[in-house]
């Protein structure tokens, strides 16, 4: 009797395959633990086609890089619906982002470990994806602010050009919005590793927490009630 044939896979359905066996490697052994040859063994393939395929140890490694970041950031987009009012966004976004992280540990090691920890251009790769995620944040928290002063605000309720006029107004500073931004982003992936090696913490739980911790403070902010220290005694 002949061998048996098996079914040829589409080229795009083998990549994707090689790539989380990749992702698991690198993941869980770290980048120059990993071997092409594990991860090849995991795909079910052979190394030669890993390299046919994805040309190099550090393409294969980039290109789990931006997989891995696209769909962190695809799951945050989701979460935060454009529908809700702005606080109910940001906090959706940030269940959705530890919903992602904890179904996905290997790939939030590659992003949040790995990649910053092996130089250029790895370190690059993932900054771009976290800049876009920051820049995100950073909407969300200016239309919030917006949001909060305006509700009651006879001037957001009128017309177009005295509704824009008010918004204007109420504007955080660009700087604080964007370190804002920084602060909420860095908190919530020191969080994600944390509660990701803390059984039975929820991403409900997780996102709760860095919201009971942010939109207090936010809040007052918003509402032009900033900390500050007491003055300096003479």
């Amino acid at each position: 009797m002949g061998a048996v044939k098996t079914k040829r896979m589409p080229r795009a359905v083998r990549e994707q395959q090689m790539l989380d066996a990749a992702v698991r490697i690198f993941g869980r052994r770290g980048y120059r633990a990993a071997s092409m040859d594990e991860i090849a063994e995991l795909a079910g393939v052979s190394k030669p086609l890993v390299y046919l395929y994805l040309n190099s140890k550090d393409d294969l490694f980039t290109a789990c890089i931006r997989r891995e970041g696209a769909a962190l950031m695809q799951a945050v987009r989701a979460g935060a619906r454009p529908d809700l009012p702005a606080d109910r966004q940001l906090g959706e976004g940030l269940r959705a982002f530890f919903t992602h992280t904890a179904r996905y540990p290997d790939g939030w090691s590659v992003l949040h470990l790995q990649a910053r920890t092996h130089g250029e251009p790895f370190a690059a790769e993932t900054a771009a994806m976290r800049t876009e995620i920051v820049s995100f944040v950073r909407l969300l928290i200016t239309e919030a602010a917006r949001d909060a002063h305006c509700t009651g605000d006879a001037r957001c309720t009128g017309d177009a050009r005295h509704e824009g006029d008010a918004r204007r107004a109420h504007d955080l500073p660009e700087h604080e919005a964007a370190g804002l931004a920084e602060a909420l982003v860095g908190a919530a992936e020191s969080l994600a590793a944390w509660a990701n090696a803390i059984p039975g913490v929820t991403a409900r739980q997780a996102a709760l927490t860095l919201m009971n911790f942010a939109w207090a403070g936010l809040g007052n902010l918003m509402e032009g009630r900033p900390w500050s220290p007491p003055a300096p005694r003479d």
